[in-house]
């Protein structure tokens, strides 16, 4: 077997007895990690001339490195397999008699080992813990986000094939695809980081990559403490009501840490309950035991053998779960989701994209008339009254910083209208150095569930609520 076809399996997680799935093709098709490189080294001279003396330079030292290597050698142990391409690759230079400066050398080492076993212009990126979020607006423009702002990059792709090889590469283990046909999808990283790609004619700028990056380690409660996303006696308040079974649903708007927030409340559920994770691309990272974990599938070339995230919420109904934890939901899955939490799954949890607390509620009703069932408003909203109890809603202020802003108890229905009770509020009190100073205080009200919670045996001080002490400011 060819070292190429086993650095293509060894990106995809496949053995020669059992190859990992590849999609249909998609630009270029079911493009494997093989097709890929030769095809690289097939238009080595065409990209070298449009791309200028280095990039030739780099094809001509890649597809000799390429033609070189062992087709024997075991991939799977990377830092041997980099120390052989290192030893081959000052061997070609030597023979060629090119003559670089160690910072030039050192530069065509990194992206010629990164196009072979990484993702080419994207891998310093992904390895760079600074970067939250790497944007690709076609081979010229890179931004990427540090600490909530967005910043351009001096890294570009060769051209626009550079790009699509690099997207079907990310793609292609999942037995996802993209193409004229489906110029969109969303996909992972092996580290769980979050991928959509859009490729013409959708997009006008050329094949587009964001890259939504998940934290080696991931993010803790006392760091979310520390950076002043959360405050203690809400966080206090939020692990009382996971480990009392109460429904929570997590809002915000795109970008506003409601995975993140998500992740951390799962980690509140205890270790000998069953855990059911649905997902659209799974990057959840919950560390119980018993955990798991259901990923949607988009349908095929043929439109066929599509799996939603309703199909999945149903069916995890059948396989005896203590908690339901769906990433998102979007669509008329609501409506299973709202009958889950009223079937006896207490203690499920999901996120949804809204801008406050009352109008996540809307979103729900929207969605589960989405369903396609006639049925009235005031039957959806008892079900949505009766089946969540909190909305922990989240927002990205403007100095980029991520704060949860209101925690509200969903507390009944008054006629037509469901209820809502803020019991943490976020007060802004200034802005200092261009950063917004503020703290996320309580209302001084207790919750109507406040029975629950002590009934699972957790009493919670009455100054978690500002009940009995000056209020601080």
């Amino acid at each position: 077997m060819s070292l190429l076809k086993r650095i293509e399996q060894g990106q995809s997680g496949g053995t020669p007895n059992n190859p990992a799935p590849s999609g249909p093709p998609s630009g270029g098709g079911d493009s494997s990690r093989l097709s890929n490189l030769q095809a690289r080294r097939v238009n080595a001279p065409a990209a070298g001339a449009q791309a200028g003396s280095y990039f030739d330079l780099k094809t001509r030292v890649q597809n000799k490195l390429l033609s070189e290597l062992d087709p024997s050698m075991d991939i799977s142990r990377t830092e041997e397999v980099k120390k052989t391409i290192q030893d081959l690759f000052e061997q070609i230079l030597a023979e060629e008699n090119i003559v670089l400066s160690r910072p030039e050398r050192a530069r065509l080492f990194e992206q010629i080992t990164a196009e072979i076993l990484g993702f080419g212009p994207l891998q310093p990126l992904l390895e760079d813990e600074t970067v939250t979020e790497i944007m690709v607006n076609g081979a010229k423009n890179l931004y990427v986000e540090r600490k909530g702002r967005i910043h351009r990059v001096p890294v570009t792709f060769e051209n626009n094939d550079h790009v699509m090889r690099i997207i079907d590469r990310i793609v292609a283990p999942l037995g996802r695809r993209i193409d004229e046909s489906s110029p969109y999808v969303d996909a992972r990283l092996p580290d769980g980081s979050r991928v959509n790609a859009v490729i013409p004619p959708i997009s006008l700028v050329g094949p587009t990559l964001t890259i939504r990056k998940f934290s080696k380690s991931p993010i803790t409660i006392e760091q979310l403490i520390q950076f002043g996303s959360i405050s203690a006696e809400a966080v206090q308040f939020l692990k009382a009501c996971v480990e009392a079974r109460l429904n929570v649903v997590i809002s915000g708007g795109t970008g506003s840490g409601k995975t993140t927030l998500l992740n951390i409340l799962s980690s509140f559920i205890p270790d000998d309950e069953r855990i059911l994770t649905i997902e659209n691309a799974a990057e959840l990272q919950l560390r119980q035991e018993h955990v798991v974990t259901l990923e949607s599938r988009p349908p095929n070339i043929e439109g066929r053998g599509e799996i939603t995230i309703r199909q999945l919420v149903i069916n995890a109904l059948r396989m005896r779960p203590d908690r339901i934890v769906v990433g998102e939901i979007r669509d008329e899955a609501a409506l299973d989701m709202l009958q889950a939490m009223n079937t006896g799954h207490d203690g499920s949890m999901t996120t949804l994209h809204s801008n406050s607390p009352r109008d996540t509620l809307s979103r729900l009703e929207t969605m589960t008339l989405m369903a396609g069932m006639d049925l009235p408003s005031r039957a959806i909203r008892e079900q949505i009254t009766s089946a969540v109890d909190v909305v922990c809603h989240q927002e990205r202020m403007r100095d980029g910083t991520r704060k949860v802003t209101n925690i509200t108890e969903v507390s009944g229905m008054e006629g037509d209208v469901i209820t809502m009770t803020d019991i943490f509020v976020f007060e802004q009190t200034g802005i200092e150095n261009g950063q917004i100073v503020g703290r996320l205080r309580p209302s001084g009200l207790r919750p109507k569930f406040i029975d629950k919670i002590e009934a699972a045996g957790i009493n919670l001080p009455p100054s978690i609520f500002g009940i009995g002490e000056r209020r601080r400011y």
